[in-house]
């Protein structure tokens, strides 16, 4: 079996096409974010500047900028005389986390009465995929769905800005999830609330998605903060 480190390089290497000839820190740390998100370091990992490196094909130099910036989105704390590794989040850290995402997201549901095709095609996907994974009993890959169809909510309010906002502040709280010892009892409960969060945004009802999303990340907060470490 390969245990985490190794399926985690592994798939670095296959992000090495990403970077092209043009590669530099800000794409190796989109990368690592990335990759962060989808649950492939658990917070506590070292990150290996040798294997991170050679997997990706990029300098240490490089790769050390990636992470003084990811440092900075506190993805990342580097240890003196120790190394770099993927940051545990503190239980103060989680209420803001989900202070900020409660402006955020109210706020691109608010301005959502008239949803793109596109931006509704990007939750329908997000549902369905959560859906499927829990019916395989993939937990984990729920997590990760349950993360698209949130960062789909921002998409709304149609600003790069808060697109890129979103996607640090998700990699930053899948940390904590990574901490859940059950990640069905956590995840579980909300599939229902995403699907009739979407269908309460495809006929219209944009104040009653808002108030089913403030319920739902109320309840997510309590859950998270009460299951901390």
């Amino acid at each position: 079996m390969i245990d985490g480190a190794a399926r985690a390089t592994e798939r670095l290497a296959e992000d090495r096409a990403l970077l092209g000839r043009t590669s530099t820190a800000e794409r190796v740390a989109a990368i690592l974010r990335e990759r962060i998100t989808e649950g492939m370091f658990a917070p506590g990992t070292r990150l290996s500047e040798e294997s991170i490196g050679s997997a990706l094909g990029v300098s240490r130099n490089t790769l050390r900028e990636a992470f003084r910036l990811l440092s900075h989105e506190r993805l990342l704390v580097h240890e003196l005389n120790r190394g770099v590794f993927v940051r545990r989040l503190t239980e103060s850290d989680v209420v803001d986390l989900y202070r900020v995402r409660r402006l955020v997201e109210c706020a691109a549901i608010r301005q959502a009465a008239k949803p793109s095709a596109e931006a509704l095609a990007a939750l329908r996907e997000a549902v369905g995929s959560a859906e499927l994974a829990a019916r395989e009993q993939r937990w984990e890959d729920v997590g990760t769905a349950n993360m698209r169809f949130h960062q789909a909510i921002v998409r709304l309010a149609a600003s790069p800005r808060l697109d890129e906002t979103m996607s640090r502040l998700l990699a930053e709280l899948r940390l904590c999830f990574l901490e859940m010892n059950n990640p069905r009892a956590f995840h579980e409960p909300y599939l229902w609330r995403n699907r009739d969060i979407l269908q309460l945004i495809e006929t219209g009802d944009t104040e009653g998605a808002e108030r089913l999303l403030d319920s739902y990340l109320t309840d997510a907060e309590h859950h998270l903060v009460q299951a901390h470490p």
